[in-house]
């Protein structure tokens, strides 16, 4: 018998990192619900905090300061972290549409996407820069940023869109250009600012006396402000805005900050919108087409209680939206929420000075400003600084709450978890069988293997439809005790097994990852995967739970086995208390040429094409300390494919070759040095390592296999002086989905470095070379 945690009964998925969003998040984190699973889907790792934009383009903040880092903030609620976009809801299904992965269920959703800019203008598209999404605006700035700093000649910079946003905009980015053009000794005279508005006044939400300090600051500035000045086609060359009352204007850049939009999939989904797109909300923030979906922030529209499209509005949301979201999940009724009529307005001027109004009431100056970065400050650190005893909360014994388990799910848990329905007393309504059903998860049998069931199975890979090949005798296709396979003439067989447990949330990134994986061994030995055995352990649960586990993993793995032409032939699945994954693949080599781990000569130089420190970074995740955007880049090498990087090393005459996986890069290329009878000389500055790994390292934070990787220091020789250099732990760490480590010859070892970048391995670079091995001395001699 094996002890099982408490089972998933329902999904919580959240679509979109908004402000309202990261309130749930952080809530959840504070106070779990057991039994409920949570799920974000982001396209980005890091939120914005819209209030901190302007100071961002001024430069009065860094990056960090002004983004929660999505990451570490979904690790802490213990929620799934998908980094896709989603495209759609399925409703009659009750699951959320992605770009990459196979569709999301749900219990609960809930939607909080912001707004996209209302780019209807003729010619607006890919000619002027959108302030929204707001996540996007900050790279397509730095590019504009730059492109300002290098001219020379009068430069026509407009906004056009005169409310708060497009008036504190312009101010700031004025701000910005005026202070790094005088750092570079410049004046910024040839710099010349426009705001154009299609209404009578700018700021037209806000008071007459707010009205009147900001037409004073942009005279001050020298900002030509354009009102009754509506856009209705921009023309090239260069963007010439034609206005609907007669004339136009010619600038050279063009921001966006218009009356935006709802993304287009959302109409397209079937909730009820405003003429907008956005979605009609009830005051419980559920929309009015379905209860258990809610939307919040700019892309829910409050039927009775219209406001406008403002981040304060969404960051006071948060409270109610999580309040209300366990209320659906317990099936107890909503509860309504108005938001305030009067709200504090706080508007920078660009510079570290500050417009504060509220209902009539207006003032200015230095201290607003203070006042506003105090407000912005204590909101972002309630994210970016987690509380750091939570951890050891999260272990504790917890219990279900018994209203999670309703109607829809009370059949399937009793089917699921109690053999025999009869030993169970009479009059049991069906959730106390239910809860009955779940009682039994904490005790599993392991007997015929911890299967899962054949129907359940069945219908994942019916709905996966793997792929075959000619050389498959017996495969999936017409299942039976094992596959068969042809082996071709002059070919020999090259196998190897991988196998290890989820160290993410996302199944089906993870199911990438470890295909990836498991393929490395066959393409370092120059072979090509034919077929694969795959070997799944899968969390007990609810059956329809399970079986979307299972479907998102087996996608995962599949999206990479197909991509290299293997087809998955069979397998085992099992129950256990983590998700995991194993692959047997097996490949085929022309006889007599497999690529080996032997055969390094000397003056050989040696080529390592992707960065390190997968261990550590994940490490640190875990731990809530690494940041989303080191995650995701991770992530993103883990997946890339080695296939190509071994053709491209084959081709240059490589004469030893292997991947860096769990022993780390000096583990692999010791087992390289004894197998040639060589020694190599490696120089630490230039080995590459993935963002952030230096940082973590730095905070002591290794993975649980590197002090065992460690005992092969006796290996190296000048180690006195490399273990004071910050990328020594560098060369122990552990790898999942790393790199391949070869030997080139010196003629070729340029050229072939080159056409690695160019195929996509950006980091690929020469750490060393071949020596004569000297007898009694350490195999490897570490260069700072």
């Amino acid at each position: 018998m094996t002890p099982a945690a408490n089972p998933v009964l329902k999904d919580l998925v959240l679509v979109g990192g908004g402000h309202s969003h990261v309130t749930v998040l952080r809530e959840f984190g504070m106070d779990p619900m057991p039994g409920v699973r949570l799920t974000l889907i982001s396209r980005d790792a890091h939120a914005p905090y819209s209030g901190m934009l302007p100071g961002l383009i001024a430069g009065h903040y860094t990056f960090e300061e002004t983004n929660i880092d999505l990451g570490p903030l979904a690790r802490f609620a213990k929620a799934r972290f998908l980094h896709d976009e989603a495209v759609g809801v399925d409703t009659n299904n009750r699951a959320v549409l992605c770009r990459d992965h196979p569709p999301v269920a749900f219990d609960v959703l809930s939607i909080n996407i912001g707004s996209t800019p209302g780019l209807r203008v003729p010619g607006a598209k890919g000619t002027v820069v959108p302030v929204k999404p707001i996540d996007g605006f900050w790279p397509k700035w730095k590019v504009l940023r730059d492109r300002c700093l290098q001219r020379r000649n009068e430069t026509h910079i407009g906004v056009v869109g005169g409310g708060a946003g497009g008036v504190e905009l312009l101010l700031s980015v004025q701000y910005s250009l005026d202070r790094l053009l005088e750092r570079q000794g410049r004046s910024s005279s040839h710099l010349y600012f426009h705001l154009a508005t299609a209404g009578d006044e700018i700021l037209p939400t806000h008071n007459s006396r707010v009205r009147a300090k900001f037409r004073r600051v942009l005279r001050e500035r020298g900002v030509e402000v354009m009102t009754n000045s509506e856009v209705t086609a921009i023309e090239g060359p260069g963007c010439r805005l034609t206005f609907k009352k007669g004339g136009g204007l010619d600038l050279d850049e063009v921001l966006w900050v218009t009356t935006a939009r709802a993304a287009s999939w959302v109409e397209e989904s079937g909730f009820e919108v405003d003429d907008r797109g956005f979605i009609r909300v009830r005051d419980t923030l559920q929309t009015l087409t379905d209860a258990d979906i809610f939307a919040a922030g700019d892309i829910g529209a409050v039927v009775d209680h219209p406001r406008p499209k403002a981040g304060v509005f969404a960051v006071r949301q948060g409270p109610p939206l999580t309040e209300n979201i366990r209320l659906r999940l317990l099936g107890e009724a909503a509860k309504p929420f108005r938001p305030q009529e009067k709200f504090l307005s706080l508007v920078s001027t660009g510079d570290k000075y500050a417009v504060v109004s509220r209902g009539n009431w207006a003032g200015e100056g230095a201290w607003a400003w203070r006042w506003k970065d105090f407000i912005d400050q204590r909101f972002m650190q309630k994210f970016n600084k987690l509380p750091e005893m939570y951890p050891a909360k999260m272990d504790q014994d917890v219990h279900l709450d018994p209203r999670l388990v309703g109607a829809e799910h009370a059949a399937e848990l009793v089917r699921a978890g109690v053999p025999e329905i009869g030993d169970l007393p009479k009059g049991l309504t069906d959730t106390e069988k239910a809860l009955g059903a779940i009682s039994t998860f904490v005790m599993r049998c392991g007997g015929c293997g911890s299967k899962v069931g054949s129907t359940m199975l069945d219908r994942v890979l019916a709905k996966l439809a793997p792929s075959s090949r000619p050389d498959v005798v017996i495969g999936l296709d017409e299942p039976d005790d094992a596959a068969v396979v042809d082996v071709p003439e002059g070919k020999q067989l090259v196998q190897s097994v991988d196998f290890f447990r989820s160290f993410i949330g996302d199944p089906f990134v993870f199911g990438k990852v470890a295909a990836n994986h498991a393929l490395g061994d066959i393409f370092a030995m120059g072979a090509e995967p034919q077929t694969a055995l795959a070997t799944v352990t899968i969390p007990y649960g609810v059956e329809s739970k399970v079986e979307a586990d299972l479907l998102q993993l087996l996608s995962g793995a599949l999206n990479v086995l197909s991509t290299e032409n293997t087809a998955l032939v069979g397998g085992h699945t099992s129950e256990g208390s983590e998700l995991a994954l194993g692959l047997t693949v097996t490949g085929f080599v022309d006889a007599g040429t497999a690529m080996r781990k032997s055969g390094m000569n000397t003056g050989d130089i040696l080529v390592l094409t992707k960065p390190l420190g997968t261990g550590a970074l994940f490490a640190a995740d875990m731990r809530c300390k690494a940041k989303g955007r080191w995650v995701c880049a991770a992530l993103c090498s883990m997946t890339q494919s080695n296939r190509a990087a071994a053709d491209c090393l084959i081709g240059y005459g490589t004469t030893a070759m292997t991947d860096v996986s769990g022993f780390g890069l000096l583990g692999h290329l010791v087992e390289m040095t004894k197998a040639s009878g060589v020694a190599t000389t490696v120089t630490l500055d230039i080995v590459p390592a993935l963002d952030g790994t230096l940082e973590v390292m730095d905070k002591g934070i290794f993975s649980s296999l590197h002090a065992e990787n460690v005992r092969l220091r006796r290996a190296i020789s000048g180690m006195e002086k490399a273990a004071r250099n910050p990328a020594y732990p560098l060369i122990f760490d552990p790898q999942t989905a790393g790199g391949l480590l070869a030997s080139v010859p010196a003629d070729n070892a340029e050229s072939c470095v080159n056409a690695l970048r160019e195929l996509g391995y950006e980091s690929a670079i020469a750490i060393g070379e071949v020596r004569e091995a000297d007898a009694g001395q350490p195999a490897v001699q570490l260069l700072v």
